[in-house]
Parts: structure tokens; C-alpha cells; sequence
């Protein structure tokens, strides 16, 4: 019997030969299960709106008081970290067109033990966001009708969300351009209306949200780019579309890029453009006045109905939207490590409209119990989510450098060699500075993970990796 990852040539290794064509998914022993429909531009704005472009709303009083109002250079470095992984998430698009994503990267580009901490790592981030975008969504919704309970609106998000990703990745692409589109333009109201006070001289433009010399130091910025970093996450959600891509990796190497250029610009003018309305040296008071920092100052800038318009735009659109993604991301990783028996069988089902639908409902019910469980614990459970991505992105890294670099002998010193280690190293840094419960939990979690693991490595259940 083929086990996954051995079937076909080798196409594993980085020699020249090897790299000529695109490897297909039969080629690592696996079937065509789900439904190859989305176009280059459909993983695009896949990509956009699971990284949400107007994600830092949400955050924005958060980052801006632990950076001491350094929220333009946090942003510039982490979209500068995130760089590295975006371009090792690249090459292993490009050899491993394979649904797992940093799962079945690290797996088949270092071996099935640290693969599977690699999925154990970003599962802790897929099986969170979920709840954590429902609630983020339901504290908008609650600061605008506070009559209804955050716990009622996390259910309604989640609940729905569910329903139009069980209705197929057709449905969710068509959504996700309406979603996009109406975030830009929201985005673009509040660009224009500060560009037009700058022009009128009621706003200057100002360095300190850059560089503040009487507050910086590397600790502060690094210690709030784990929350940052939330944003950017979004590359290992769309090397899951790997199957359902046309074009396989190729498509989904191209969209990481094009991503990632995107929202660095829409994510650093947002925030740069608010901070400068901001006294220098302001620190948000904790609670409410920072969890909806960004929504108040757009409401004293612009109107009180713009600030109703971006509560909403980002509670029934942009977090919403990111809700129905990242449910439909965690799915799918889900559903190709019980395809390769890391997790219980029953959650690689698919449905005949292509569907991983078990690993859906599954993620549906835990975001409902963690949503509503952790509706005081945003700043935790950003930081967790955050903890689970960096760890398996440095793993990636080293899969990257071991695989193609090490192995492989590549000539290819860019990407094979200076970006893993630059890019692991960033990430070790900000790991290193992330919140201590944060940290703590993280390292309880990955301590089960290898536990799981040394029993599957035992017991003879890890897929065996295979060499180029």
C-alpha cells in the first residue's frame, strides 16, 4: 500500500532537474479530493481577506500603547519578518503542492516529527482565530448595540460563517470580493479625509509614530510585534489552497507575494494616518477606550457616522469576513492531518460539493466554546495565536535552509540561505518578547505536541517523510 508522501518520483530534493516541472498532487501519494476552481485572482482576495486590510483597527489601541506610540515602525517590522516567511513559504509552494501547508512543508522538507509539531504549532493558531475573529467582531457589534450580549453575537458570527463555508469555496470566493471591496472603500473614505486635513493644515504630518528617540528601544517594538504579527499571518492560510487552486503552488507562490506587498501598505498608511491625530506620549486607558481606539478617533476626525460605519464595516464585514476564511483555513489543515492519521480519521471526510465537512463543524463548535469562553481574554489570546504561527513559520525556516540549502547544495543564496536565517532569527526574537502567559501556555502546548508525537513516532502512525 502507497503511503502519502511516497508515492511517484522524488521530487523532493532541489537539484536543477528536479525544478523543472510543477509536481503534482498524486505525485506525493495522494488523490484529488477537493475541487481545483480558484483562480489566481480568487486566492488573491482569499489571501486579503483572511489578513484583513483593515485588520488593524481591531488592535490598533493595543499595538499603540505597548509600542509607545510606535505603531508605523511595529507594523514596518513585522511586515519586514513576515517577508522571509513569505518568501519560504514561496518555495515550498512551489515543490509541495499539498494542502497542509506548514504541516506538510516541514514534513516533507525535514521529517514527519517536526512536521507534525510544525501542524501541532500552527494548529494552536487555526483552532483559536476562529473564535478570536468572532470575538473581535462581537466587541464592534457590542460597542454600537450593547443591549445585545457579546456571547449571542459570537454565536450568530460563528453560526454563520459555518453555513456559507459549507456551502463550498465558490460561494466563499464570490463573498470574499464583495467583503474586500467594501473595506477598501471604507478605508479609502478615511485616507482621503486625512489627506484633505493635511492638506488644510488641521493635521501635520510627524515622525515619532516611526521613531520616537525619548521612547524607542528594540524591547518595546518587538515586545508588541506579536500582536502585529496577527495581521501578517495570513501566508500559511493561503498555502492551503493549494488543492483548490488552478495553477496548484505556482498560483499560490505568486498570490503570497502579492499579498504580502498589499496589505504592508494598506496596514502601515492606516495606522500612520490615525497616530498622527494622537497626542505624542498618549497612552489609551486599558479596556474599552482600547479595544476601540481606532473606532473613536475616526468618529472625532471624521463624524459620528463614519465611526458607526467602520464599527460595522469592521464587525459585519472585515472581521466577519475573516471569520468565514479562517474557519475555512483551519478546515482544511484540519482535514489534511486526519488524512494523514495525525489527527482522527472521521475529520478528512469531504462532502460531494468538496467540502472537508467534518473539520468545519468541528472548528465551528470550538470556536463557539472558546469564543465565548474568552470574550475578557483578547490580548491573551491574540498573543496565542501569534505564539503557534511564529513557532511553526521558524520551523519552516529551518525546513527551508536544511532541505533545499543544506541538502540540496543550492546556489540560490537569497532564498535557500540568508532569508531562513534572518527570518528565523526575527521570529525567535519576537517569540522571545511575546506576553509570559502567552509564552508559558504556548510551551505547555508544544510539550503535549511532542508527547503526541513520540507516541506516533512509536506506535509506527507518523507518515514517513521521504528524501529528494
Amino acid at each position: 500500500m502507497t503511503e502519502p508522501g511516497h508515492a511517484g518520483p522524488s521530487r523532493g530534493a532541489a537539484g536543477p532537474a528536479q525544478q523543472l516541472g510543477a509536481p503534482t498532487l498524486e505525485e506525493f501519494g495522494y488523490r484529488q479530493e477537493l475541487r481545483r476552481s480558484m483562480s489566481l485572482t480568487d486566492v488573491v482576495v482569499y489571501g486579503l481577506v483572511y489578513m484583513v486590510p483593515i485588520a488593524p483597527l481591531a488592535v490598533f489601541g493595543l499595538i499603540f500603547n505597548s509600542s509607545a506610540g510606535m505603531v508605523g515602525l511595529v507594523f514596518l517590522v513585522a511586515a519586514v519578518a513576515m517577508l522571509f516567511s513569505g518568501l519560504s513559504y514561496r518555495e515550498m509552494a512551489l515543490h509541495y503542492p499539498i494542502a497542509g501547508s506548514v504541516y506538510s512543508y516541514v514534513r516533507l522538507g525535514l521529517n514527519s516529527f517536526v512536521g507534525f509539531l510544525a501542524g501541532w504549532a500552527i494548529l494552536l493558531d487555526y483552532l483559536l482565530l476562529p473564535a478570536l475573529a468572532s470575538v473581535f467582531a462581537a466587541a464592534a457589534m457590542v460597542s454600537v448595540w450593547s443591549a445585545v450580549p457579546a456571547w449571542a453575537w459570537i454565536i450568530v458570527f460563528v453560526a454563520l460563517a459555518a453555513g456559507i463555508n459549507l456551502g463550498g469555496m465558490a460561494v466563499t470566493a464570490t463573498m470574499n470580493k464583495v467583503f474586500l471591496l467594501i473595506q477598501l472603500v471604507v478605508l479609502a473614505v478615511f485616507v482621503v479625509w486625512t489627506l484633505a486635513d493635511l492638506v488644510q493644515l488641521r493635521a501635520h504630518l510627524v515622525l515619532w509614530p516611526f521613531y520616537d528617540p525619548d521612547r524607542f528601544s528594540w524591547g518595546i517594538v518587538f515586545g508588541a510585534i506579536p500582536i502585529a504579527a496577527l495581521a501578517f499571518i495570513g501566508f500559511d492560510a493561503i498555502s492551503t489552497l493549494n488543492e483548490e487552486a488552478r495553477g496548484g503552488g505556482r498560483a499560490v507562490a505568486k498570490a503570497t507575494m502579492i499579498v504580502l506587498v498589499s496589505v504592508t501598505i494598506l496596514f502601515v498608511l492606516q495606522v500612520y494616518l490615525a497616530a498622527i491625530y494622537v497626542p505624542q506620549g498618549t497612552t489609551f486607558p486599558d479596556g474599552d477606550a482600547t479595544n476601540s481606539a481606532y473606532y473613536d478617533l475616526a468618529g472625532r476626525v471624521v463624524g459620528g457616522w463614519f465611526k458607526v460605519l467602520v464599527t460595522l464595516t469592521s464587525a459585519l464585514i472585515a472581521i466577519f469576513a475573516n471569520s468565514i476564511a479562517s474557519q475555512a483555513t483551519s478546515s482544511r489543515l484540519v482535514f489534511s492531518m486526519a488524512r494523514d492519521r495525525q489527527l482522527p480519521r472521521f475529520l478528512s471526510t469531504v462532502s460531494a460539493n468538496g467540502v472537508p465537512r467534518n473539520a468545519m463543524l468541528f472548528i465551528a463548535l470550538l470556536s463557539l466554546v472558546i469564543g465565548i469562553a474568552g470574550t475578557q481574554e483578547e490580548e491573551l489570546l491574540t498573543t496565542l495565536v501569534t505564539f503557534g504561527a511564529l513557532t511553526a513559520y521558524i520551523l519552516l525556516h529551518i525546513a527551508v535552509l536544511v532541505h533545499f540549502g543544506i541538502r540540496g547544495r543550492s546556489r540560490k543564496v537569497l532564498v535557500h540561505w540568508i532569508s531562513p536565517v534572518i527570518g528565523a532569527a526575527v521570529l525567535l526574537y519576537a517569540l522571545w518578547s511575546a506576553d509570559t502567559n502567552a509564552k508559558i501556555l504556548g510551551l505547555g502546548w508544544l510539550t503535549i505536541g511532542i508527547m503526541i508525537a513520540a507516541y506516533f513516532r512509536f506506535s509506527g502512525r507518523l507518515v514517513v517523510e521521504r528524501r529528494g
